[in-house]
């Protein structure tokens, strides 16, 4: 593996482990059609795409939620690992279950 490859998973290990620590985020999510990843030898980093443009966050968020809150808080935490503009896209909601289940 090249510098640049270790690298790479370093920093997108690093990013999704900054956006999973944000509370409200539930988790990481790989878009509509689980393209949103970092691809690495022999894995992937899925909710995390780092290239030249930037850095992508797809998240899961748990309701309720501010939105905007959780997506900052995101930013936030992935930039001051990433040296790239970061996009937060917060894919879904997740609620827990309190009620009684049918």
């Amino acid at each position: 593996m090249t510098e640049a490859a270790a690298q790479s998973l370093s920093t997108a290990e690093r990013a999704a482990a900054a956006a999973l620590s944000v509370p409200g985020v539930a988790g990481l999510h790989g878009g509509e059609f689980g393209t949103v990843a970092t691809y690495l030898p022999g894995r992937r980093v899925t909710g995390v795409r780092i290239d030249d443009s930037g850095c992508s966050v797809h998240v899961t968020v748990r309701y309720p939620a501010d939105l905007f809150a959780v997506a900052d808080a995101v930013r936030t935490a992935v930039r001051a690992i990433v040296d790239t503009p970061v996009d937060v896209t917060i894919e879904d909601l997740t609620a827990d279950r309190t009620g009684p289940q049918q």
